[in-house]
């Protein structure tokens, strides 16, 4: 099986063990390790919650620079809904659009048209009978990657048509090609301008498996820094958009939704909540929806970890220029989904999280952990280095950690060392307690 390339990576230097992104990530991927964080790229699902929380700003996401446009001769920029909402003071999207021609892009092709195109697909979609319903938006990368590692049964729901991002890349790509016809295809680069890491983790692995054509990924920060001046010189933009409301709806929470003219919709965002409709979903408590919108981030798209602008503040500036736009002027020509957007499989299950794969050592294993669970305080306060007492319990098992590590075992063994060791100073009895300590830690790990 190929290696899943992550999007976040940790800088060891600023990182000083905090615990901060130990308590917020959802997947329990990150431990605190001789003073610093590790985060274990099995379980990794790259939402960029370390990245928001961090105080040290020792996490951050991995893309490629504005300098790679010189690697191709004609370039696309595929800026991503959200990114309009990252700019005060605008109130026409076609001084945006002037904005990334004039920072060297030959051609802009809207994210924002591709989900008007994909809103009618999922309107298609829904009308077939053989659909397991509630039918989930495969749009979030990051709920998709969430699916194939704990939601087995879940995959099936999720909707097999390709995201806006790849219909977006697919549709540049044809149309660069079949305008220049004598141009090297590696000549054309497609850059896409992205609000979250999860979509950087998307274009490096593809979806479920399918080649993407998108060459370049731009983080949404370091994009609207470079063209915030060049906007305010603009005052009569040569370009307009080819997006409406439908399109530009699709960076908040329930944009989605409302594009599919059915009401038997649920639309949540921030990653915690998600998980909870996944759990829900797959017990089987909701019945009669539709279709499920899960947007990890806050907010929607607009709070991704690569964005400017506070994700409400980013809604309500989008509100503003969704007033003068067309509902939808990007429609499908004919009213069948072409198969090329159809993925075989949209998720495949692939658990990050498997004690063994022998059934019976991880049985004895997982009874291990709970007996161990049992004896520890039960306050997951993350000193020992793991976000829960289940999780430290299943690093002992696992022989990463020793039981030691839980600051009220310690304490109690201190406690315990000093009743029988009176005649000592309180000093001495630490120092040649952490000596002991060490000794036995080291004998642990041989």
């Amino acid at each position: 099986m190929q290696e899943y390339k992550h999007s976040v990576s940790l800088d060891v230097k600023k990182c000083r063990g905090c615990t901060t992104c130990l308590k917020r990530c959802p997947t329990e991927a990150i431990r605190i390790r001789d003073n610093h964080a590790q985060i274990n790229s099995k379980r990794c699902i790259d939402c960029g919650e370390c990245i928001k929380v961090c105080p040290h700003k020792a996490k951050k996401a991995v893309h490629d620079s504005l300098d790679s446009l010189a690697d191709f001769q004609i370039r696309v920029a595929l800026p991503a809904p959200a990114f309009y909402g990252q700019f005060d003071n605008i109130d026409n999207i076609d001084v945006i659009i002037e904005g990334l021609y004039r920072l060297g892009f030959d051609y802009v092709f809207e994210v924002a048209g591709a989900a008007e195109m994909v809103s009618a697909y999922t309107r298609m979609y829904l009308e077939r009978k053989d659909v397991k319903r509630p039918v989930i938006s495969s749009a979030c990368p990051v709920i998709t990657r969430m699916i194939n590692m704990n939601f087995p049964y879940l995959k099936d729901h999720v909707m097999p048509i390709l995201p806006p991002i790849e219909v977006a890349a697919s549709v540049a790509r044809e149309r660069m090609e079949a305008e220049y016809p004598d141009l090297d295809p590696d000549q054309i680069g497609i850059f896409f301008i992205s609000p979250c890491t999860a979509k950087v983790s998307y274009v490096k692995n593809g979806f479920a498996g399918k080649q993407n054509n998108i060459d370049r990924i731009l983080s949404m920060r370091d994009v609207y820094f470079k063209i915030n001046d060049i906007i305010e010189k603009i005052d009569e933009p040569e370009h307009t958009a080819a997006s409406g409301m439908i399109g530009i709806g699709w960076a908040s929470t329930g944009g989605e939704s409302s594009a599919i003219f059915n009401d038997k919709y649920l639309a949540a965002d921030g990653i915690e909540n998600c998980i909870k409709v996944l759990e829900q979903i797959d017990n089987e408590d909701f019945t009669g929806l539709d279709f499920i919108e899960l947007n990890a981030c806050s907010g929607g798209c607009v709070g991704g970890a690569m964005t400017v602008a506070n994700p409400y503040i980013a809604q309500a500036r989008l509100q503003i220029l969704k007033r003068y736009l067309p509902v939808s002027p990007n429609r499908p020509a004919d009213t069948k989904i072409p198969e090329k957007y159809f993925v075989d499989e949209s998720v495949s299950f692939d658990p990050g999280h498997l004690l063994s794969d022998d059934r019976n050592t991880a049985l004895r294993m997982m009874s291990e952990i709970e007996a161990i669970t049992a004896e520890l305080p039960g306050l997951d306060c993350g000193s020992c280095g793991a976000p829960t007492c289940m999780a430290f319990a299943e690093d002992i098992v696992k022989n990463e950690t020793s039981a030691d590590e839980c600051t009220v075992i310690m304490r109690e063994m201190f406690h315990d060392y000093l009743v029988n060791h009176k005649e000592t100073t309180l000093s001495d009895a630490y120092r040649d307690f952490m000596d002991r300590s060490g000794k036995t830690r080291e004998k642990k790990s041989e």
